[in-house]
């Protein structure tokens, strides 16, 4: 049986109350662990599996009934190690490949180096000609690593993110989005996809991001929204 407290934030949670369910998932963020290392070295990030135990933590919240006398962990474990499950099966294009996350470290070196060398944010053809990767890789591979969080991080100008930009979410599908997310950033064309990491991931101004790809800020504002209209209709 569930305590008062405990019973009395479920309840709040089921009817949409702000931050009830954030609160449950910070109090059990521990049992969601347990269960999320269970599936380490599947070749998915733990805290993109964490984020989906999430996901199947939640809909436990949904679906239980306090009054039906059983544990409400005893029922969210199911819930939490079936959606992570369910993503292995089925979503395996979707993981991050040892080698995507080496090159990105490569990357997030060679970025530090030549920002204390230079003074300043590297451009892409000098991160490209330092690394020896293209710009569309280094794109690809910085945009892989990159973890939930990212549809929450501000861009440059006005405190826009991305989770803002393309349209009001579920909790539900706020935590799922990024994973979505990240596959339809990958069928960008180039430009776009590094306006996106520049705005978004990174969270530089229009025109700092100009600067970096060597473009006008007219031209980064295009196609920012060009790709925003794309992102929104894949993941509509």
């Amino acid at each position: 049986m569930m305590d008062d407290e405990s019973r009395s934030l479920l309840l709040l949670a089921q009817k949409g109350e702000p931050g009830a369910s954030d609160e449950m998932i910070r109090r059990n963020s521990g049992l969601i662990w347990s269960i999320t290392k269970r599936y380490f070295g599947r070749g998915v990030d733990p805290e993109d599996l964490y984020q989906l135990g999430c996901v199947g933590f939640l809909k436990a919240i949904n679906g239980f009934d306090p009054d039906y006398g059983t544990q409400f962990s005893t029922y969210a474990v199911p819930k939490i190690a079936g959606e992570i499950r369910r993503f292995l099966r089925d979503d395996g294009s979707i993981k991050v490949s040892r080698s995507i996350k080496e090159r990105a470290q490569n990357v997030h070196n060679a970025r530090s180096l030549l920002e204390q060398r230079l003074g300043r944010e590297p451009s892409v053809s000098e991160l490209a000609a330092e690394t020896g990767l293209t710009a569309e890789e280094i794109a690809e591979c910085e945009i892989a690593v990159s973890g939930a969080e990212s549809l929450q991080r501000e861009s440059g100008e006005g405190g826009l993110t991305l989770e803002h930009t393309l349209g009001d979410s579920s909790q539900e599908e706020k935590l799922t989005e990024y994973v979505a997310l990240r596959e339809a950033i990958r069928s960008l064309p180039e430009k776009e996809r590094m306006v996106i990491l520049l705005r978004y991931f990174r969270g530089l101004t229009q025109e700092s991001s100009a600067r970096i790809l060597g473009i006008s800020q007219v031209q980064v504002s295009r196609l920012e929204k060009r790709a925003v209209r794309y992102l929104r209709e894949q993941l509509g």
